[in-house]
């Protein structure tokens, strides 16, 4: 774990510190509750997991965040200087499934993402410029012009982090992206996120069902349509409500199901 940059002497104060805070923030969907009075702070430049079984809330909160859910309560970015913006965020979905047939390219993909260009007219140098310097920032320059549907999963996350990356956010949110990365991979996108979130001062959050992945986190969430625990990997996972949520005995984990 990392010393963070902006952090104050008391991590629930954000004074003298840039966060997003998070607010008793509940979600209603007719009569059903999918989120109460979820409260949490999310420094800059701190990785944060959010953990949880199926239909514990968690891509709700991440809507949430995004703006695509109405909620009730408050979600705020404050900078270090105490001033509240509307963050950059950038987002990761989960990964989406393309056809190995598929004669789309990355550089295709991005240009679709960052431009009104039309793919089916040549790509000018320019932009092409603009796609190999965006995909420099994950060490993806060589993906430029292999088809989508024939990158592995580790391949496919560096596109995707990379198109989050455009513009440069403050806040990163990635939807569960150690999926479909075998552990090798894994390895190599946990040293690219903490290489990114300390090259350009970052703040990251993140779900996974890989309980495997929590020790490199900073703090993790344990949700289940409120938020039950939060602390440390270990002070999460030693925990009594993360043993009762997923029927842990031995106090180690392995994933939800």
């Amino acid at each position: 774990m990392r010393k963070l940059k902006h952090i104050s002497v008391n991590p629930e104060d954000c004074a003298g510190s840039c966060c997003l805070k998070v607010d008793h923030l509940s979600v209603t969907l007719g009569s059903d509750e999918i989120l109460k009075d979820v409260c949490f702070h999310l420094h800059c430049g701190e990785l944060i997991a959010l953990i949880g079984p199926n239909g514990a809330g968690k891509s709700s909160l991440f809507k949430s965040i995004l703006g695509q859910m109405p909620h009730s309560g408050t979600i705020t970015f404050h900078t270090a200087r105490g001033a509240k913006l509307k963050p950059r965020i950038g987002y990761v979905p989960q990964s989406p499934s393309f056809d190995p047939g598929d004669p789309v390219s990355v550089l295709d993909l991005f240009v679709c993402s960052i431009s009104g260009w039309p793919v089916w007219l040549p790509i000018p140098k320019k932009l092409r410029q603009q796609v190999l310097e965006c995909l420099s920032r994950v060490h993806g320059e060589d993906l430029i012009d292999k088809r989508v549907g024939m990158l592995s999963g580790g391949e496919l996350q560096r596109v995707l982090l990379a198109m989050a990356l455009e513009p440069l956010p403050q806040i990163l949110i990635l939807d569960e992206p150690f999926s479909g990365v075998d552990m090798e991979g894994e390895r190599q996108l946990f040293a690219l996120l903490d290489e990114v979130r300390t090259k350009y001062d970052l703040s990251i959050l993140l779900c996974t069902h890989d309980f495997n992945t929590l020790s490199s986190m900073d703090k993790v969430l344990l949700l289940q349509k409120q938020l039950l625990k939060s602390g440390t990997p270990a002070e999460v996972l030693d925990s009594r409500e993360f043993k009762e949520l997923f029927s842990v005995t031995d106090g180690k984990g392995g994933g939800a199901r």
